[in-house]
């Protein structure tokens, strides 16, 4: 009794925080071919899958039909876990002063050599 509890607590979450819940869409599958059978009595299952999965969600005749075939669209679930765990105090304690240094960078004027003719340095050379 308590395996069956277990499972079926595990069974609620996943249908309802995964999309787990998309394999009950599965028989809508079978639904679907059958339409697309009467149709078309030489389409497999196959051929229909990969039209409905692998060629994207072309808006057709049958599109709302479409988007109800498993994993077409979200089940807009969502999982959030948030512990709540407020310290009761925070103190930052500091045995010695800390003294902060500021230098000073000086840049020489030697440093800077400007180019009259940058733009020469990409030019072919001249023969």
């Amino acid at each position: 009794m308590k395996n069956k509890i277990t499972i079926f607590f595990l069974a609620i979450y996943l249908f309802s925080v995964t999309e787990a819940h998309q394999v009950l869409k599965i028989p809508i599958i079978f639904q679907h071919f059958g339409e697309h059978k009467e149709q078309d009595k030489n389409i497999s299952l196959v051929k229909f899958l990969a039209m409905h999965y692998l060629h994207g969600s072309p808006k057709d005749k049958d599109y709302a039909r479409d988007m109800q075939l498993p994993f077409k669209t979200t089940g807009d679930c969502i999982t959030a876990i948030a512990p709540a765990y407020i310290p009761v105090s925070v103190e930052f304690k500091l045995e010695r002063p800390v003294e902060l240094i500021r230098q000073q960078n000086f840049i020489r004027p030697e440093q800077f050599i400007f180019s009259a003719y940058p733009a020469n340095i990409w030019q072919p050379p001249k023969a």
